[in-house]
């Protein structure tokens, strides 16, 4: 049995210096990172998301990832936890309402060399490096990208009143709707979608709960990426130029003109984690993380866990 579980290394700077977060637990008198088990219905971003708020008081948006720790148990289950690094604003750190707990006695910020020594286990190590890496290439901060494919439509085949009018499954809507709490935790506060109806009610439900507007965008829908690839090309090229967190809504078809326009902020690595964007399943998403110099330094794809009706 594998035990699934979430968290994150959450940063800042001080004087010119990187500073992570180490939470203290009482019970077993340890220092290491904020993270917990998922939840039933959750997805692994929204857990990481939300054991830092009950861990530490913080609310926090999910930077770039930093890998997964798989050990086994004293009962000999294994144990895979998955990380991301997490930026803590001052205004963040001001209005933190951490008390101490049963579960977590203290919250202590330090310097990367003062955590190095004063986590408890050797596996912490490997994320704190990670994040120190990062942070030395000027790749620690970074902006979200969010591709959405929009959700379960009706085919084609079934629909007679044009393809902007098609609509989304009962399947598509319940995807939309377990889209928000997933999309929050990185926190896009822009968002662009192709205006057809497909689309826009993917994308409906976060940007209502995120109170934000959405901006429709005609050259990110089949009919302008086909008939004109480069305009998709510059569209997307405007809103990475803005540097702002944002999520896009579009369709399959648009999806490689996407993946080839990105390519080049993308190593080799990077671009193998790009192409496999191309086969995102209806509702699913990739999470292109951006330097301040517009490089990708890392891709990630999530996919909404719909709730089964009883």
């Amino acid at each position: 049995m594998t035990v699934y579980a979430a968290g994150a290394v959450l940063w800042r700077i001080e004087n010119n210096q990187l500073k992570v977060a180490l939470v203290h637990r009482g019970r077993y008198d340890d220092w290491s990172w904020a993270k917990g088990k998922v939840d039933p219905g959750e997805t692994l971003p929204e857990t990481a998301v939300r054991e830092i708020r009950e861990e530490t008081g913080l609310k926090i948006k999910l930077g770039v990832p930093l890998g997964i720790q798989r050990y086994l148990l004293p009962n000999k289950n294994l144990k895979e936890v998955h990380y991301w690094a997490a930026k803590v604003s001052d205004k963040a750190l001001a209005s933190s309402d951490f008390e101490p707990n049963e579960e977590v006695a203290e919250v202590v910020w330090l310097t990367a060399s003062a955590a190095l020594k004063k986590l408890s286990y050797s596996h912490d190590h490997e994320q704190l490096d990670q994040l120190i890496s990062l942070h030395k290439k000027g790749q620690l901060d970074t902006v979200p990208l969010i591709i959405l494919r929009h959700a379960k439509a009706r085919s084609r085949a079934t629909w007679k009143d044009g393809e902007a009018s098609r609509p989304l499954l009962t399947e598509g809507n319940a995807q939309a709707e377990a889209l928000p709490k997933l999309l929050k935790a990185f926190g896009a506060k822009k968002v662009y979608s192709s205006p057809w109806t497909r689309c826009l009610s993917t994308i409906a439900p976060y940007a209502q709960r995120a109170k934000v507007k959405v901006k429709t965008q005609p050259e990110f829908t089949e009919a302008a990426n086909a008939k004109k690839p480069q305009q998709t090309k510059a569209a997307l090229e405007g809103i990475v130029a803005m540097g702002k967190p944002a999520v896009i809504c579009t369709h399959r078809p648009v999806l490689p003109t996407m993946i080839e326009t990105l390519e080049n902020s993308a190593t080799k690595a990077i671009k193998i984690k790009l192409h496999l964007a191309a086969g995102l399943k209806p509702g699913s998403f990739t999470v292109v993380h951006l330097d301040k110099k517009r490089q990708i330094v890392d891709v990630e794809t999530h996919s909404p866990l719909v709730r089964k009706k009883k």
